[in-house]
């Protein structure tokens, strides 16, 4: 089984964001770099294949500055079998088709039957860039995917996804772009092993240029600013039930106004 993994670099979910001075990003320094949750899915999800077809590749792909090949070298050591990375500073900050362009450029020369994306990205969240990339490819895509099972010939995946109020099961001939959900399995913790080999594992890096691609749109970011500070909450103490039910809908309906 031979899957593409897309995968991003985002700030860890535990560092603290803080806003620079002139309002225009925010503060770089010293920052932790980590797979973005959704993509580590995708790629425990594509070693899980491989290992149930005992044969196969992963290949991981990821586009930015050279710091994301620390993120590639992370899937590799978790078993992926080789990275490409994309890194110009004329595709940073691109919006998310200019980054499913560049995806679909850099896919051609790469055998899959599967792609993985994660279905959204924890900095931008914009959940559009795997979407895109099928459409690009002109292939089928299923979303927000929980679980999967591959036939037994390597033609059809059936999946099933999160849908609101349930789960829906959909089938689709491969190749396809699935973008991965939480739930869909437990990402695997890299082994010493692992750590060591990946060292040794390829890493090809392309510019924009390599793959005949010209970038037509950025994202600019005009402002950052952090969220207001949040009103301390009441509390109710030394009261009957009765008593606080009846005060608290006072409340709601006299000074938060939501009712």
């Amino acid at each position: 089984m031979k899957s593409l993994v897309c995968l991003k670099q985002v700030p860890d979910t535990e560092t603290q964001i803080k806003v620079n001075a002139d309002g225009s990003g925010i503060v770089t320094d010293g920052i932790k770099y980590v797979i973005n949750p959704y993509d580590e899915f995708s790629v425990e999800e594509a070693l899980k294949l491989k290992e149930k077809f005992k044969a196969g590749e992963v290949v991981v792909l990821s586009i930015g500055p050279d710091r994301c090949v620390e993120a590639i070298r992370t899937a590799l050591a978790m078993g992926a079998d080789r990275g490409v990375h994309v890194c110009d500073e004329a595709v940073n900050n691109g919006d998310p088709f200019v980054m499913a362009q560049t995806l679909a450029a850099a896919s051609g020369n790469i055998e899959y039957d599967i792609i993985f994306c994660g279905h959204r990205a924890i900095d931008d969240d914009f959940a559009e860039t795997g979407a895109m990339l099928a459409e690009l490819l002109k292939i089928p895509q299923i979303t927000l995917v929980t679980k999967i099972e591959v036939s037994a010939d390597k033609k059809t995946i059936t999946c099933e996804r999160d849908i609101e109020g349930g789960k829906e099961t959909v089938e689709s001939p491969l190749p396809c772009v699935v973008s991965s959900q939480k739930g869909l399995n437990e990402p695997r913790y890299a082994s010493l092993p692992g750590i060591m080999k990946a060292k040794k594992k390829p890493v090809d890096k392309k510019t924009f240029a390599d793959l005949g691609l010209t970038p037509d749109a950025k994202l600019v970011s005009k402002n950052f600013s952090m969220p207001g500070s949040r009103q301390a909450g009441q509390k109710f103490e030394g009261m009957e039930p009765q008593e606080v039910a009846k005060t608290v809908v006072q409340a709601l309906r006299s000074e938060a106004k939501v009712i």
